[in-house]
């Protein structure tokens, strides 16, 4: 019959988590993470733009959300 979660031991619990995420992640250098929340912030604000644009009605306003799409877009492909 299977245990549910609570009454699994700690170390079960630990061993179970580690093999759903692959491992231990390796270590990054501090350019690396810096690089790393650079670019998750610049995919927020793509993913915050690209919904405003979705419901935009004013064309000037849509034309300024459409420039700075393109500009978010060249700064996260620089990133690599």
């Amino acid at each position: 019959m299977a245990r549910g979660w609570e009454s699994k031991s700690v170390e079960e619990q630990q061993a179970d988590v580690g093999e759903f995420s692959g491992g231990p992640k390796p270590r990054l250098s501090a350019d690396q993470m810096m690089n790393q929340q650079l670019r998750e912030g610049l995919l927020m604000s793509r993913n915050s733009i690209v919904q405003r644009l979705t419901s935009v009605q004013n064309p000037r306003h849509q034309k300024m959300l459409e420039s700075a799409l393109a500009d978010l877009d060249a700064k996260i492909s620089q990133l690599g």
